[in-house]
């Protein structure tokens, strides 16, 4: 009951008018700027989001060109292995074909030396007959002239000795 009795009217009105006073002062020279910050602060804030949403579709758009690079390359990547094996093959075939012309080219050389050599023992063989037929008639026409009976026996035994 003491508040009561201290009470003073004009004490109070005077503090109700300081009161308006104050928050007539704080209206116009806090409350804007403080409102004004907070206003500032939230754009802030929405932009700083809006950037973090832009920076996101950024990354995804960066990550779905990395990943259509690596794709790529990896194609290229293929494309170079298939070709390189298209190389090999290639250069395989060329040398088992080169292999099989020079295979063949020995076998035609050494079939050609083998019919040289077998034409050489023929005329060889052709010769030595020829011989033997002129030594034979030599024989033949030595003995002719002294004995008949004998020649005919010489000539077989020569034909004989020939065939063997």
């Amino acid at each position: 009951m003491n508040l009561l009795e201290d009470f003073s009217p004009g004490l109070f009105v005077m503090q109700a008018i300081i009161l308006l006073i104050l928050i007539l002062l704080l209206g116009k020279f806090a409350w804007k700027p403080i409102l004004s910050a907070l206003n500032d602060r939230e754009e802030g804030i929405e932009n700083a989001l809006a950037a973090a949403a832009n920076a996101k579709l950024e990354m995804e758009k960066l990550e779905a060109s990395n990943e259509a690079a690596a794709q790529e390359a990896r194609a290229q990547r293929d494309a170079m292995l298939k070709e390189a094996r298209e190389i090999k093959e290639k250069m395989i075939a060329d040398a088992a074909g080169q292999a099989q012309e020079k295979a063949d080219k020995i076998i035609a050389n050494a079939q050609e030396a083998i019919e040289a050599e077998k034409k050489a023992a023929l005329a060889d063989i052709k010769s030595q007959v020829a011989a033997l037929s002129v030594d034979i008639a030599e024989k033949v026409t030595r003995k002719e002239l002294s004995e008949k009976d004998a020649q005919l026996a010489l000539i077989d035994k020569m034909l004989a000795e020939a065939n063997i």
